[in-house]
């Protein structure tokens, strides 16, 4: 990334997680999210923006980007991680338009058994 984006804010936030035991993929999605919130808003430092800025991140997330509602949701844990824990700061009133769930039924559900079953049951 870029060599502006506040690289002590970053080694705090990874600091954090390592005083917490949280694991190192973890703590890479986590910068990550981090990284890009911050260059989707201009490079401005989190600590002058707040709900309002997280919300619209949120919602380019589902609505620009079609990201995945697990994914919106790690964003979202990334964002409240770096606000709650690192800057000391609790976001309120955070209400982005979320990314839809996909319904599917694992093929083990079906009412029908696949043709192999079939097989094995006449042998």
């Amino acid at each position: 990334m870029s060599e502006t984006i506040d690289m002590k804010l970053e080694d705090q936030i990874r600091d954090t997680m390592r005083f917490k035991h949280l694991s190192f993929k973890t703590e890479e999605s986590y910068v990550g999210w981090y990284r890009r919130y911050v260059l989707w808003h201009g490079k401005k430092h989190p600590a002058e923006m707040g709900a309002v800025e997280v919300e619209a991140f949120l919602t380019h997330l589902a609505v620009e980007r079609k990201l995945a509602a697990s994914s919106q949701n790690q964003a979202l844990n990334a964002l409240v991680f770096l606000y709650r824990e690192v800057l000391k700061v609790e976001l309120e009133g955070v209400d982005a338009q979320r990314a839809k769930h996909t319904k599917r039924l694992p093929t083990v559900l079906t009412r029908t058994p696949p043709p192999a079953c079939l097989a094995l049951r006449a042998a």
